[in-house]
């Protein structure tokens, strides 16, 4: 692990090295926001602009970055987010999240359209995996859904909700990126100087929406992805979350929430914890950066929920900004794929490595021996 720390020593390094290796149209599906992507842009200038004082001549200690949410103890504060169609950008990349993930003791959220199933990864992570739903139209699909989520031992869903309807993310539509991948030549030119990610392809096989394949068994790959459009709500209610909180006894965490007033509501209909998340800059480009509006959500949730975050984290220093304004717990969705694309299996194990490293490293910097001591530091311009 030396080497790899040497040479890839943060998720940029991870990043470039993923690049190199991932066929065009899926680093275009990973890296891409939506419209002009200054969202992306105002999430990493507003994580960069969070300043924290450091307080001095605190000793030698390694900081206790140990976490306790909804019941149930993790190693460190932050966590896997899921990714739809993270098996495009590495074959096989939940299942190595999930081992990681099961390894370093930090949850992991498969997604409902990713493309393997919450019966397989739970199988790798049996402690550590969330399952991540958007809201089925059809009632009998949430029921099956559900019963098999529980039945795989999974005990915490997150429920999606910004997502009314599918962005454009022009870049993809640049790239050429379809579902399946269509074969053109030039499909065919990028896969081919992308040696490794066809191998491991042709080992695993092609990307297929796994979990949600049973709802439509006789479809192919291109008929599935637009079968999903008649499974998946994408224009969920109030009505639709309280059909699932009726139907989940164990933990409901709702992803995608910006408003304080959304906070409030998202409580009163029964939510666990809640995810504050633009949804990386991938739905509307019009949105605050996540990190402003963390803040507000923290101060309405006042406590009774877990309070989530999301959207720009790159490494152990944005862990601790969100976790100095208010957060409870972090999660990171392309940092982790970047790793896997650059190295496997291996990315997966270094990506939890050095973001935990990175973490207490800077803990050590402002003085901070436990998470509890992160709060009360961020400078406020007036």
């Amino acid at each position: 692990m030396a080497n790899l720390a040497d040479s890839y020593p943060s998720t940029w390094h991870l990043a470039a090295r993923a690049k190199r290796r991932m066929p065009f149209f899926a680093w275009e599906y990973l890296d891409s926001g939506t419209g002009m992507e200054r969202l992306v842009d105002r999430n990493r200038a507003a994580l960069d602009a969070v300043r924290i004082v450091p307080r001095v001549m605190q000793g030698r200690y390694t900081p206790d970055v140990a976490t306790r949410l909804m019941g149930r103890d993790y190693a460190v504060p932050f966590g896997i987010a899921p990714v739809g169609m993270s098996g495009l950008m590495w074959p096989g990349a939940e299942n190595m999240l999930a081992r990681a993930a099961q390894t370093h003791s930090l949850p992991f959220g498969l997604s409902m359209v990713a493309n393997e199933t919450p019966e397989m990864v739970a199988g790798h992570a049996p402690d550590m995996t969330w399952m991540q739903i958007y809201p089925p139209r059809e009632a009998d699909v949430l029921d099956d859904l559900l019963a098999r989520v529980r039945a795989a031992g999974i005990d915490t869903i997150i429920v999606t909700v910004d997502v009314p309807v599918g962005s454009r993310r022009e870049r993809q539509l640049a790239a050429g990126l379809t579902v399946p991948p269509r074969m053109t030549p030039r499909t065919f030119w990028r896969v081919a100087k992308r040696p490794h990610w066809a191998l491991a392809t042709l080992h695993y096989g092609q990307p297929r929406f796994r979990t949600l394949e049973r709802y439509f068994p006789a479809a192919s790959m291109k008929e599935a992805a637009k079968l999903i459009g008649t499974i998946v709500d994408g224009r969920p209610n109030w009505d639709d979350l309280d059909r699932i909180r009726a139907g989940w006894e164990g933990n409901l965490v709702v992803k995608g929430v910006l408003h304080p007033a959304d906070a409030e509501k998202v409580i009163a209909h029964g939510a666990d914890a809640i995810w504050v998340s633009n949804h990386g800059g991938r739905q509307f480009d019009g949105a605050p950066a996540a990190i402003d509006a963390l803040p507000g959500v923290v101060k309405t949730v006042s406590g009774r929920v877990p309070v989530l975050f999301d959207s720009g984290i790159r490494g152990g220093l944005d862990i601790l900004r969100a976790l100095a304004l208010g957060a409870d717990f972090c999660f990171l969705g392309r940092a982790f794929l970047y790793a896997v694309a650059a190295l496997g299996d291996r990315g997966a194990d270094h990506a939890c490595t050095i973001l935990r490293q990175d973490l207490e490293n800077n803990m050590i910097q402002i003085g901070a021996r436990s998470i509890a001591d992160i709060g009360g530091r961020v400078i406020i311009d007036e």
